[in-house]
């Protein structure tokens, strides 16, 4: 800390590719900061190797002009304020301070004299792709883009925009570990990890190569960063190996006093802002991905947010659009209605050049560019919309054009800014302002040979959202919080199920009411993307009649085909399994109020919805992975709490067999947040006590958490305290719930008889009794 050398080189390094910030890495960790500072000198030649790149001398001159600063600060706090100026000028892109308070500059003086950005633009209705209606899912035409889509997978990359912290809705991590749904408890990041996952694996499948891999970036903030680190640290990368995730950290900006661009300081310390989440193409030009993935032979880039999961459903299709029509940027869109607080695609025709933009407009400047037109407003055409399409940002990329616009200007996406006035002279703040940048304003990178675009879908396709506490979610249409969230998610699974089967019929959703919030809950119906990654391929696994009542729960998860299904209760499918005329019908697991005396103790994902899933009963129909499927019939087969012995070899330990006498055998016990492999171990072969939840997973090639590796080997669990502070609030998770409310109910059997039960699913079985 003492080191200049190492203080300037450290902010230098975050401007240099990813192999000169390691190098330079190592030799500060080493010590040598003037080594590292002339090291990183020679890939930056605008850097200087000297004891700060900028002196007090020069911020207080122009182009800097920052003497304010300075004025009356003892020695001490003038050498703190340049090295602080120092880091700032190594991390902003751009032309570092220069460039930014220079465009500052720019801006300020067009606010303060009212400068309409739009000024001469003609608004015209832009081109693109309506995938709802007529068109939507179901549609030959919805067909035909997602079997152009699926093909494009393989070379696909993903952008996950992730720097929002919890606390605004009373969570107090970061977004993305929100529980998502409360029927399996996946959190965002796991169901995103997910669908890239099955992704990939259809990729494989696709192209024959069994190395490919699907990369995904994320952009993180300086409150997020760490966490971030710390999620997918502690959950193994939820199965992603680790050289496919880059981080890339957002820094700050300088906030500003005046037109003037001077810095805003209090204590001696410089105040910074939020530059916006238009950082995240600066960072991907910075980290040098748009050309790497290109070299790597992708095409594409999807860019998303952080508690949106449902656009993944429509990924295929989205993709098909982009392909077909040579998209730069295809911007997912949903239906506007006139005057709505979202933004509207346009696209803005300049009359003087002949020129045009396709570009977002905010909600609060599309009115009054509107009014000038021959409508006369913001106004419904005739599908009852706005012919300007909502925008939600959710974004697919053309990598080739992205890599091309982002190298004109280092990155940076044009900026606005949105200063509070004091005074009527428009000099000074009401509090001090900063540049802000949106994502979705890249096409203003864009040449006249780059085309911009849109796929409109319905938002029950592509997207929800938790943004609002709930005292604002209980006044506002929609509420935007946890609980509208998770039944957008089932809503969105019921649908396809209806449409992937000829005769699907799910009974309406009613009206469920929690902490003063109101969202359509029904079937709780969980489609993992191992089940189907778009509709046609779930198409290919629903072939008989299915009847689900609404007080029932649904996971299917894997290779299951269902050939007849009647469903009143709860059921979780895993495996390459067929459900073949099966009848279902127990307790279920409903969705319970939390009494307020428990809910400060629940986990806090628990605390913003105000509700659990509740204990009842659960039938689990379990493939081990995967020598033949299994056909599931007849009588239900229950859970039980009894532990199945799992080994370290493949031995055929509580072995089922498919209809072809096949056995099913135990494959390897994978390490710690590792893969079950069926490579035949070396060492003796270690026997352990499995859950019959854990088993499930191993069985179907998931990896284990830590948590469940403990648990499995009998090693104390790194959570253990936060766990037993959890049950002690008498809050449990559904899956231990179920375990525990089937293992109260279960009777005692001889090791003998029970595994005489397990020889075929097709075996009848007595309720709660059996195992897989």
């Amino acid at each position: 800390r003492r080191d200049p050398h190492l203080q300037s080189a450290r902010a230098l390094s975050q401007r240099c590719s990813p192999v000169a910030f390691s190098a330079a890495t190592r030799l500060s960790r080493r010590g040598a900061g003037r080594l590292a500072l002339a090291a990183l000198s020679r890939v930056l030649p605008s850097s200087r190797d000297s004891r700060m790149a900028l002196r007090l001398e020069e911020l207080c001159a122009a182009p800097y002009s920052q003497t304010h600063l300075f004025e009356g600060a003892s020695a001490e706090e003038k050498d703190s304020l340049v090295r602080q100026l120092n880091e700032i000028d190594g991390k902003l892109p751009g032309g570092g301070l220069k460039g930014y308070l220079e465009r500052a500059r720019g801006l300020l003086a067009d606010a303060q004299v009212g400068k309409n950005p739009f000024a001469g633009l003609t608004p015209e209705v832009p081109v693109g792709q309506k995938l709802f209606g007529e068109s939507g899912p179901g549609s030959e035409t919805y067909a035909e883009f997602e079997r152009l889509g699926m093909a494009e997978l393989s070379k696909c990359a993903f952008c996950l925009v992730a720097g929002g912290l919890g606390e605004r809705l009373g969570y107090p991590g970061i977004k993305i570990g929100i529980t998502a749904e409360v029927t399996t408890g996946a959190t965002f990041i796991e169901i995103y990890s997910k669908f890239i996952l099955a992704f990939q694996v259809y990729a494989r499948k696709a192209t024959g190569n069994v190395s490919l891999e699907l990369p995904l970036a994320i952009m993180t903030s300086g409150d997020t960063h760490t966490k971030t680190v710390e999620l997918l640290e502690s959950n193994n990368y939820f199965g992603f190996n680790r050289a496919q995730v880059t981080l890339m950290k957002q820094e700050l900006v300088p906030a500003l006093n005046d037109v003037q661009a001077r810095i805003a300081a209090e204590g001696g310390h410089v105040l910074t802002k939020p530059h916006g989440h238009g950082d995240v193409h600066a960072l991907l030009h910075h980290n040098g991905l748009p050309k790497k993935w290109l070299a790597e032979g992708r095409k594409w880039m999807l860019l998303f947010q952080d508690t949106n999961p449902l656009p993944f459903r429509c990924l295929c299709a989205v993709l098909g659009v982009s392909a077909k029509n040579g998209f730069v940027m295809n911007s997912v869109a949903v239906p506007r209605v006139p005057k709505e607080a979202i933004g509207g695609i346009c696209t803005l025709k300049d009359e003087s050049t002949g020129s045009s933009l396709t570009i977002n407009v905010e909600y609060n400047q599309l009115e009054p560019l509107l009014k000038e037109t021959p409508v006369g407003g913001d106004v419904e055409d005739d599908s009852g919309f706005s012919p300007y399409p909502g925008n939600i940002n959710v974004l697919v990329f053309g990598l080739e054009g992205m890599a091309r616009g982002l190298e004109k200007t280092g990155g940076i996406v044009q900026e606005f800014v949105n200063p509070k006035w004091a005074d009527q002279a428009k000099t000074t703040f009401k509090s001090p302002t900063r540049l802000e940048c949106m994502m979705q304003d890249f096409p203003r990178l864009c040449g006249p040979e780059d085309r911009v675009g849109f796929s409109q879908l319905d938002r029950l396709m592509s997207f929800t959202c938790v943004k609002n506490n709930l005292a604002d979610a209980a006044m506002k249409t929609p509420p935007d919080c946890a609980l509208s969230a998770e039944a957008d998610i089932y809503a969105c699974n019921a649908r396809l199920l209806e449409l992937a089967g000829a005769d699907v019929q799910i009974e309406a959703p009613e009206d469920a009411c929690f902490l003063g919030i109101t969202a359509k809950i029904g079937a709780r119906i969980v489609l993992q993307p191992s089940f189907g990654i778009s509709l046609e391929q779930m198409k290919e696994r629903v072939k008989g009649p299915v009847r689900i009542s609404k007080c029932s729960s649904l996971v299917l998860d894997g290779d299951v085909t269902l050939d007849g299904l009647e469903l009143d209760g709860a059921l979780e499918v895993s495996g390459s399994v067929v459900v073949k005329d099966k009848v279902v019908k127990n307790a279920g697991q409903p969705l319970e109020a939390i009494p307020d005396a428990e809910l400060t103790a629940c986990p806090p994902s628990f605390q913003i919805r105000g509700y659990r899933q509740g204990r009842g009963e659960v039938e689990r129909l379990v493939d081990r992975k995967r020598p033949a499927s299994l056909v599931a019939t007849g009588p239900a087969i229950y859970s039980t709490g009894a532990p199945m012995p799992y080994v370290t070899s493949p031995q055929a330990v509580n072995s089922m067999r498919s209809p072809s006498g096949v056995p099913v055998s135990s494959m390897p016990f994978p390490a710690a947040g590792g893969y079950a492999s069926a490579s035949p171990a070396v060492a003796a072969p270690v026997v352990y006590q499995c859950p019959p939840e854990i088993f499930a997973k191993l069985a179907s090639g998931g990896a284990l958490t830590p948590e469940e590796t403990a648990q499995l080997t009998g090693q104390a669990s790194p959570k253990a305290a936060a766990g037993a502070a959890e049950v002690a609030s008498g809050v449990t998770s559904p899956k231990a719930v179920e375990v525990t409310s089937a293992e109260a109910s279960a009777p005692k059997t001889s090791k003998k008889k029970s595994t005489k039960k397990k020889d075929s699913l097709n075996a009848s079985s007595r309720k709660a009794k059996g195992c897989c």
